[in-house]
């Protein structure tokens, strides 16, 4: 199993489906890292040679931002806008869509389950 970035990745798929297990690495970007280091996108990443892996890593390490640092870049880009008190700021600290999306219904993913409150119902409070 190569090991590229840190992450293993899968030898069985085709070197073009295997980069994207990186994170930060989709299908294009994995297209053109192996347009520049002259693969096939067809090969399995099983039959890569050693000369061809140290092609791969070093163009993601000159060129890509990804795996740790990306995901710190993220973090960091989110805590400045929470402590500029920014609106998307907000949205991120109260957990609710912050890109425009409606939230009158719908935004169960971000919002989580639907909790029911039962009008009238009180609490007991033992015998009396």
């Amino acid at each position: 199993m190569p090991r590229i970035a840190g992450v293993d990745i899968p030898a069985k798929k085709r070197i073009v489906v295997a980069l994207t297990y990186i994170y930060g690495i989709g299908r294009t970007t994995s297209e053109g890292i192996l347009e520049k280091a002259k693969i096939d996108e067809s090969v399995r990443a099983e039959n890569l040679s050693e000369g061809d892996l140290a092609r791969i890593r070093e163009i993601i390490e000159s060129q890509y931002k990804v795996e740790g640092d990306l995901r710190r870049e993220i973090q960091g880009n989110i805590k400045r806008l929470k402590d500029l008190g920014a609106y998307r700021g907000m949205r991120h600290i109260r957990n609710l869509p912050c890109r425009g999306q409606r939230t009158h219904t719908n935004a169960r993913t971000r919002k989580g389950r639907k909790r029911i409150a039962i009008a009238g119902k009180k609490i007991a409070t033992g015998p009396t």
